[in-house]
């Protein structure tokens, strides 16, 4: 059966319409889905009766089970694991700040990106998710705690460039005016860096803000942590971030995460300070989350301090990575995998 989720509202109007509908219950219906909270069609009262049974037959309002909920008691990061409808398990984590709560949702079940760094990519890419398993994350953490969510970032389990025509039906559906609206300057999406997909993303004028997990200036040193990125440069990868940049005014992140003794040294920081030298743009250092699943390890609190201060003295602005539910293993994939993807 088929996702009412998956539709965005212009594919909703063009299904009702195949199906002898006038286009109109399209807003209805989406009103009903994504304002009033509604997902059963029996409950959609202003829908004709005939229409109610038709959509039922024809459509399923899917949304991911709770498997298990873990909340920090530092500082109340909440982290899901959630259960598709075939059984795959994904996670979502919510984090509230002073403007609002905010998720960060998963974009496939797995990851072939091979990050060593990383949990999510010790289990493989097993598929994409659909655009209605985007949203249902969303949907199934407000639900639990009641909340409205303002801010989504796509940087869970998953690349989100790589299952892109997804993820974009997706922020077409969670921007949509009729819908849940919210504004896509308030999403964020993170990528390992698909430079042919940053332009296409560029050329649709969306203003979503983009994020390119970096780790290393050096080309070698990328490709050894990151092995997808064997493929591109560094150079072809922030010439690609600036015309997104161009194209949308929104300012690029580098995410950079420091592992001791690879890529933190402060000749490492001078050539990521050289490359980003003169481009409007915003860097992220991220203190490595130790798995146990290797030996990398995070720098020490001034080793940190001293590659943001070069940046720094570049004229680079630097923010360091708030380290949230860490007693709730919140960093992505990591939940997942130690639960053996059961």
């Amino acid at each position: 059966m088929k996702n009412l989720l998956d539709l965005t509202f212009e594919k909703l109007e063009k299904a009702l319409l195949d199906h002898g509908e006038k286009s109109f219950r399209a807003l209805q219906i989406f009103d009903w889905v994504y304002k009033k909270g509604t997902y059963s069609f029996d409950g959609m009262l202003n829908l004709p009766k005939k229409l109610r049974t038709g959509l039922g037959e024809a459509f399923g309002i899917q949304l991911p089970d709770i498997v298990e909920k873990l909340t920090s008691k530092a500082d109340g990061t909440v982290k899901y694991l959630l259960r598709l409808n075939d059984g795959n398990v994904i996670e979502s984590v919510l984090m509230t700040y002073k403007h609002g709560h905010s998720i960060c949702i998963s974009s496939q079940v797995g990851c072939r990106m091979g990050c060593v760094f990383c949990a999510s990519t010790g289990l493989g890419l097993i598929r994409d998710l659909a655009p209605g398993e985007f949203t249902g994350q969303v949907i199934a953490v407000e639900r639990d705690l009641g909340i409205r969510i303002s801010n989504i970032t796509v940087m869970g389990i998953g690349e989100p460039l790589d299952n892109y025509f997804n993820l974009m039906d997706f922020v077409s559906i969670i921007c949509d005016k009729r819908g849940k609206d919210i504004s896509a300057r308030s999403i964020t999406v993170s990528t390992c860096g698909l430079p042919e997909r940053i332009y296409q993303l560029a050329d649709t004028g969306i203003k979503i803000n983009l994020a390119l997990s970096l780790h290393s200036a050096d080309d070698a040193i990328r490709s050894k942590l990151m092995p997808a990125a064997k493929k591109y440069t560094v150079d072809e990868l922030i010439k690609a971030m600036g015309y997104h940049f161009e194209k949308t005014g929104r300012r690029p992140t580098y995410e950079y995460t420091l592992i001791k003794n690879v890529n933190d040294s402060r000749e490492d920081a001078l050539l990521l300070a050289q490359k980003l030298k003169g481009s409007i743009c915003h860097v992220n250092l991220i203190m490595l989350t130790e798995t146990g699943h290797g030996e990398m390890e995070r720098p020490d609190g001034q080793t940190i301090m001293e590659f943001s201060n070069v940046l720094n003295k570049y004229g680079i602005e630097v923010t360091i990575r708030r380290r949230l539910g860490e007693d709730i293993n919140a960093a992505c994939g990591q939940l997942r995998r130690s639960r053996g993807n059961k």
